[in-house]
Formats: C-alpha cells, sequence, structure tokens
C-alpha cells in the first residue's frame, strides 16, 4: 500500500516523524509537508508564484508552501504513482469543532479527498504532546482495517486522539463535530519599533460539547472519529431563498 503523508506542522514535526515510522512497518511511504509551521493555514492554495521541493537526508520533502499545495503538488505530478490514501498528522494539538474550519491537518486530508483518494486527518488533543505513539498505533489500525474492507463510498476522516497512554484509552467513538464560543479578543501590542502590531486572539472554549460531539468523547479518553464532508450547500434553505427572491420580484 502506497501512502501520501502531510501535515501543517512542518516536515521537522515529531507527530510526523512517530506517524511515518508507525505506518512504513506495513507500507510504502512518502512524506510531503510544508517547510516551516503553516497552522491555521486552511485549504489555501499558492498561486502567486512558484513552489520548491526539497528533500531532506532522511527522505523527507518539503515544499515551501501550504499543506493544501503539498498534496496537490505530490498527487498531480510529483509522485511517480499515485498513493492509495492520503494521511496528514500527527497534528500537534486538537482539530475539532470550529477548528476544522482553519486547519491546515484537516485541509491536507480534504485535498486528497478531492482528488479522488481516501484521506485521514489525525490530531493529538495534546496536554504534553506524549503520547503520539498513541495516535499513530490507531492510524495503522484503521490503515489495515481499510486495506481489508475499504468503506463503500469515498471516506474523509478527522481523527481526534486524547494524549494519553493506551491502556488509558477508553475506546472509540463515532462522533459529529461539536461547536465553540467565538473567539477570544484580538491581543494588541506594541513591538520594539513602537508600532502597533495584533495577535489573533485563541479559540473560544466549547459550546456545543454535548454527548455525541468530538469534544465530549476526548474528554472520556475516546478517540474521537468524524466523517468529513466537503459539499458546503445548504440544502434546508434552498427553497426558502426561492421563496424570498419571488417575494421581492
Amino acid at each position: 500500500m502506497r501512502i501520501l503523508l502531510s501535515n501543517d506542522d512542518g516536515y521537522f514535526a515529531p507527530g510526523l516523524a512517530v506517524l511515518a515510522a508507525t505506518l512504513s512497518r506495513f507500507a510504502d511511504i512518502t512524506v510531503v509537508a510544508p517547510e516551516r509551521d503553516r497552522s491555521g493555514a486552511s485549504n489555501s492554495l499558492t498561486l502567486d508564484r512558484p513552489l520548491m521541493v526539497r528533500q531532506t537526508p532522511n527522505g523527507f520533502y518539503h515544499v515551501n508552501g501550504t499543506p493544501t499545495d503539498c498534496v496537490h503538488l505530490a498527487v498531480t505530478g510529483l509522485l511517480p504513482e499515485l498513493p492509495d490514501m492520503v494521511i496528514s498528522g500527527i497534528n500537534h494539538g486538537a482539530n475539532m469543532g470550529d477548528d476544522t474550519v482553519y486547519s491546515g491537518t484537516v485541509a491536507a486530508a480534504t485535498e486528497g479527498f478531492l482528488l479522488g483518494l481516501p484521506a485521514i486527518a489525525v490530531s493529538l488533543v495534546n496536554v504534553g504532546a506524549e503520547n503520539f505513539q498513541t495516535a499513530a498505533d490507531f492510524v495503522a489500525g484503521l490503515v489495515r482495517r481499510y486495506a481489508e474492507q475499504p468503506l463503500a463510498e469515498p471516506m474523509l476522516l478527522n481523527v481526534n486522539v486524547p494524549d494519553v497512554p493506551p491502556e488509558a484509552l477508553q475506546g472509540v467513538e463515532i462522533t459529529r463535530l461539536g461547536k465553540r464560543h467565538k473567539a477570544e479578543d484580538t491581543v494588541r501590542a506594541i513591538n520594539p519599533r513602537n508600532q502597533v502590531v495584533y495577535w489573533v486572539g485563541a479559540a473560544g472554549s466549547a459550546q456545543d460539547a454535548g454527548p455525541g460531539t468530538d469534544f465530549h468523547a476526548v474528554t472520556q479518553n475516546r478517540i474521537s472519529l468524524t466523517p468529513l464532508q466537503v459539499d458546503l450547500t445548504r440544502y434546508g434553505q434552498m427553497g426558502l431563498l426561492d421563496t424570498w427572491l419571488k417575494g421581492t420580484a
């Protein structure tokens, strides 16, 4: 099985290294990841300049672009053969609820999915970021199961793993995305040149975090497994919009 790995933390991230080492025991692994941390890059593509691809001594490729760039380049021309699957991670930190909209980790997997490949985004809901192996072993199990019995429909999975040893896990739960409160206020500061600068505020606390959500699952030390879709159409509002337009004609 051929697997393309990427992430948004950069090619040097420990979670990526652990995942690559774990999956390489039974699969052919290629790593194409950003040259630096691109957390929060979402699904952006670099269209205003050419991109460069370099290879490190350990064989990993890195790109001076976004996570989406990495997967797009790999699948559409960089690799001599198409991968069987795209996996993004292991992210250093959760990607749950509204985080998925901004996440470069999820975006890399989404790009693989849009290009017709099964894809998994995996994140460690870290306290001390000590248990990347827990997440890597779970993903390895998912990959083996998929190889033996593929899903009947295209697969885009968002996986969040508690930062605990394997023996502390309380199982796996199929979840929906929860929701957060609005972000904390932007932070205003003065830099050493006496210029006003701004930092984007931290993500808000979980608002919709009840049973069935990804937030709730990980607080119970369960792995959250959420199937995602890309279609943004709000089907329930189509009739309402049609009526509204006709009423204003």
